[in-house]
């Protein structure tokens, strides 16, 4: 059977920055299992046809002067950034009644910045500076088996469904806590209390959905509108310029849908799209129907994110433990996914924070067990 030094479970930012670290270490022993059939993990976007466009499905945002572990990172990969565009008003609506109201937009701070080509370009770039061989994607991890002095990784192949196995000595999580104890079995079970705790911390993103709006220009800015909205009227309760800088051929609005995510479900994808629509018409006007593209996301149906407790479960509490205290998994498992980081849970900035800690503590405990 094929063994490794440290196996990744997940190949979203904590996953792959966690590989870039461990090689930055010299350390190349290490298997990385993603079962998705891209990685990303939940940073994912749309691309329009024909467009050298990119558009965020899922997080958008860094803040760098809160956030600068995460903004050196950016700068030492080479990735441009700008910033959120808020220049002009913003439109507030009570009702679907009444006109909404345009008021004063203000500037955020600390101040927004997105990446050009959307923050699927931090991915492509770490994924290409790896040198490792044995980073797969479609491996969906179904069981951890602690052995004597391993631990026996139980996958699959995502397509065909064919077995497979490998034994590490320690295992980095990098898929949220809530999705570790509902997707993979383990043997013996982890601690009562720790599944508990696991179980219960909220996935960030997973009940929440996303439409965006894609137009040949952005035509609100002409009407002085920075393309912020508020809504109490709905679906989408929040609104922004999603743009791609002004170098990109295509521009876009983008809302988050306050929509509970079982009545979503009901009301289903097209009819939604039609709604999110006829809101943003009633925003900015009839230009707003001379849409190029538009595309829903919800996190919700995404198998890979949320799982049936995340439905109706967004409030978010301290992380929990990343490690094992006591028993048979004590050295051998540590979370690295976002919502493990201690400042920043759930944030991009949380995922390489959280991959960090785990890389550290992975460092620790192998430079022990040589001792």
């Amino acid at each position: 059977m094929t063994h490794k030094k440290v196996a990744i479970i997940g190949g979203g930012l904590s996953g792959l920055y966690a590989a870039y670290l461990l090689e930055q270490q010299g350390i190349t022993d290490y298997l990385l299992l993603e079962a998705r059939e891209t990685f990303g993990g939940r940073i994912q976007s749309f691309a329009p046809e024909n467009s050298d466009a990119s558009f965020d499905l899922g997080p958008a945002w860094f803040w760098p002067d809160i956030q600068p572990q995460f903004a050196q990172l950016i700068m030492d990969l080479e990735l441009e950034s700008f910033n959120q565009y808020d220049t002009g008003n913003m439109l507030i609506e009570r009702s679907r009644s009444e006109p909404p109201n345009e008021v004063a937009g203000f500037v955020s701070s600390p101040v927004s910045m997105r990446l050009k080509q959307g923050m699927e370009s931090l991915i492509k770039v770490l994924r290409k500076r790896l040198k490792n061989p044995h980073i797969y994607i479609s491996k969906q991890v179904t069981m951890l088996e602690r052995q004597q002095e391993h631990v026996e990784i139980h996958y699959h192949d995502s397509h065909d469904k064919q077995p497979q196995s490998v034994t590490v000595d320690h295992v980095l999580l990098a898929i949220p806590p809530r999705l570790v104890i509902d997707s993979i079995r383990f043997t013996p079970e982890l601690p009562s209390e720790l599944t508990k705790h696991w179980k219960n911390t909220a996935t960030w993103m997973a009940p929440h959905a996303k439409y965006i709006a894609v137009y040949e220009h952005p035509f609100w800015r002409e009407q002085g509108l920075s393309g912020s909205a508020r809504s109490l009227a709905g679906p989408m309760v929040e609104i922004h310029d999603a743009s791609q800088g002004s170098e990109s051929n295509y521009a876009a609005l983008f809302g988050f849908i306050g929509i509970p995510a079982t009545q979503r479900k009901e009301i289903g994808e097209l009819q939604m799209k039609a709604y999110c629509q006829q809101q943003l018409v009633r925003l900015f006007g009839e230009q707003a129907n001379n849409l190029k593209a538009d595309v829903i996301k919800d996190w919700a149906q995404d198998g890979y994110t949320a799982t049936q407790q995340d439905a109706n479960d967004a409030i978010h509490s301290l992380a929990p433990l990343c490690y094992v205290e006591h028993g048979p998994w004590q050295h051998k498992l540590t979370g690295i996914a976002s919502e493990w980081a201690v400042e920043f849970p759930g944030y991009l900035a949380g995922a390489i924070e959280a991959a960090e800690l785990g890389v550290s503590r992975y460092l620790a405990l192998k430079a022990l067990a040589s001792t």
